[in-house]
């Protein structure tokens, strides 16, 4: 039965957060090489600081890919999301690349060879995760934390707000009632800003985006609404404060409201389960709620690698699901093939689609005409019901 009456608060980080600038670079190397090879490998990591970037990892792609050609692609993922700051600038900053071939310890036990299926790139366990609290059948909290900083953004990118810089974070905290959220109690705003705007200026700045992207009536009170709370925020980004690959996952996710496995996504092409697996589990889990046969859904798979089948199906509906679990479990598999090669199949997941997933959320995302976010599809809704 749900709870009567609680909080809970998810926070989102904008695309200029040291950490995301480093999911951004390492997935738009991620699809040079697929763009190169579809059947590229990859996993390589971002460490950004002041004026400096050093990429780290192993790879398997085509030799025409170049030290050159990653210090490039660095460069130009940093200027997209608008860095040319004295402390970090695209052009400027020095960028490190020891990045090597992929070890053949793990290619051997991914490959496909024989009559052995390709296997899963490491162990691990992935969840997916749906529930109705919003139209994008997406946890209330992180949907509006990362539509505040989406909002934020795309002002700043088409000149309406100048004042304001790359680095940004959210909070945002929903009263519940009955298991439903009703209302936001609290809402944190911090925001870098040009030196000449003054703290109140910032926080009329941020107002009218918040107030747009929380449904009509769910502003929380003045004295609850946070923007910048130390006072100022000039220094940003990289120069302030380190930043890497894959420390911010349950932003990329579903905001705390639901497991996680604990593996990265960014940086790595679709042979490594941490990414693929969790898109299927988020693929499944969506189309149940969709489907009508459950309220909220958390669906876990767990890998061994170099192994292609899941070793394990886990179904929870908390419930609010019309029928067993177990029975969900059993199903789900015969829809979609989960060996991590059916998984890329299904969703396409072999092409250059992954740097627009690095900030806002991997989640609750419009499918792209060209396949990205082909795992928010609903087109499983009627093979769901059809099977049960």
């Amino acid at each position: 039965m749900p709870r009567g009456s609680y909080l809970f608060t998810s926070e989102s980080v904008a695309e200029g957060h040291p950490d995301k600038v480093c999911d951004r670079i390492s997935d738009a190397i991620v699809d040079l090489y697929l763009s190169h090879d579809p059947q590229a490998r990859v996993a390589v990591e971002t460490l950004a600081t002041t004026n400096h970037i050093v990429l780290a990892g192993e790879v398997r792609g085509p030799a025409a890919i170049t030290p050159a050609m990653l210090e490039e692609t660095a460069r130009a993922a940093i200027k997209d999301i608008g860095y040319e700051q004295e402390g970090f600038h695209w052009k400027h900053a020095k960028v490190d690349v020891l990045v090597h071939a992929q070890s053949v310890d793990i290619a051997v036990g991914v490959d496909a060879a024989g009559n052995k299926d390709e296997g899963a790139g490491d162990q691990g366990i992935m969840f997916g995760y749906a529930c109705r609290e919003t139209e994008h059948l997406m946890p209330a909290p992180i949907h509006y934390a990362h539509a505040i900083l989406r909002s934020l953004a795309e002002a700043r990118h088409s000149g309406a707000a100048p004042g304001l810089g790359p680095d940004a974070k959210s909070q945002v905290t929903l009263l519940y009632e009955n298991g439903r959220p009703v209302r936001a109690t609290s809402v944190v705003v911090s925001t870098q800003h040009a030196a000449h705007l003054e703290q109140a200026e910032v926080r009329e700045i941020v107002r009218p985006h918040v107030l747009n992207c929380l449904p009509q009536g769910w502003m929380c009170s003045e004295d609850e609404f946070y923007v910048n709370p130390t006072g100022r925020f000039v220094i940003g980004g990289p120069d302030g404060d380190c930043g890497l690959t894959g420390r911010k996952i349950i932003v990329d996710t579903y905001g705390g409201a639901a497991p996680h496995g604990g593996g990265a996504f960014s940086g790595k092409d679709p042979t490594k389960v941490d990414r693929s697996a969790a898109y299927a589990a988020r693929y499944l889990a969506k189309n149940v709620v969709a489907a009508g046969l459950a309220e909220r859904c958390a669906i876990q798979l767990s890998y061994a690698i170099g192994i292609s089948k899941p070793l394990s199906v886990y179904v929870d509906t908390y419930g609010t699901g019309v029928e067993h679990e177990e029975r969900l479990a059993t199903i789900l598999p015969s829809i979609v093939d989960l060996s991590p090669r059916g998984i890329r199949e299904k969703l396409s997941l072999n092409r250059p689609i992954y740097a627009r997933t690095a900030a806002y959320g991997h989640f609750g995302r419009a499918p792209d005409a060209d396949g990205g976010f082909s795992w928010e599809r609903l087109d499983l809704v009627e093979a769901i019901k059809g099977a049960m």
